[in-house]
């Protein structure tokens, strides 16, 4: 799983142009995080691309971590949205009956969210470097990443998976570890290997390691 803040559901006339400003807010500080960094970009450009009130973007979104911190919301949950990752897996995960099964569920799901969202967890790690904010954020993004994954190793216990004494904790350090965003993008951009040879390695990994 990889975590996501539970997003505002607005309603009425009002409320769904409010939710249309915000993603148009949201996309194009995604885009221009991309471009060009980061720390280039200001809340003026942002504002411009999404033909807003710099005001807007306070109101409806929040400073500058808040908006990255949304772009890699809407990344994450991609057409899935406006579920929220942890409620979706949770559903995907209720139906795997076996342990391999919810290896099965994490390696899809990483093959599926992480090319949407690999280049904005670069754009965290970059910009954490020089803003303590955003190095907040990206602490935070982890340790809830991590209960997520607490939950995915309770699952896979349940199912009869995890070796003799190995605690949640432990399995969901090793779910972490294998499908961190870091790794995702060694293999797939530096080693380029394919999205199946990658879903594969993820899936055996899990087995091999939690069984």
């Amino acid at each position: 799983m990889v975590d996501t803040a539970e997003p505002s559901r607005p309603v009425g006339r009002r409320g769904l142009q409010a939710a249309r400003t915000r993603s148009d807010i949201v996309q194009a500080a995604g885009e221009l995080f991309l471009a060009q960094g980061y720390v280039a970009t200001t809340i003026g450009s942002i504002a411009a691309a999404a033909g807003v009130a710099i005001q807007t973007i306070y109101n409806s979104v929040g400073n500058k971590p808040a908006l990255l911190s949304a772009v890699l919301d809407a990344a994450v949950a991609g057409p899935n949205a406006p579920a929220t990752v942890p409620d979706f897996m949770r559903e995907r995960t209720a139906v795997a009956t076996s342990f391999p099964a919810v290896a099965g569920v994490l390696a899809d799901w990483f093959v599926e969210g992480l090319p949407r969202s690999s280049a904005i967890f670069t754009v965290i790690a970059q910009a954490a470097a020089v803003d303590p904010a955003v190095a907040q954020l990206r602490d935070r993004r982890a340790r809830q990443r991590m209960e997520h994954y607490r939950e995915a190793a309770a699952a896979i216990r349940e199912r009869g998976g995890l070796s003799d004494g190995m605690g949640d904790d432990d399995a969901a350090a090793l779910i972490f570890m294998i499908g961190h965003p870091d790794t995702y993008a060694s293999l797939r951009g530096n080693f380029g290997w394919s999205g199946p040879r990658y879903r594969q390695w993820v899936f055996d990994s899990l087995l091999k390691a939690l069984s």
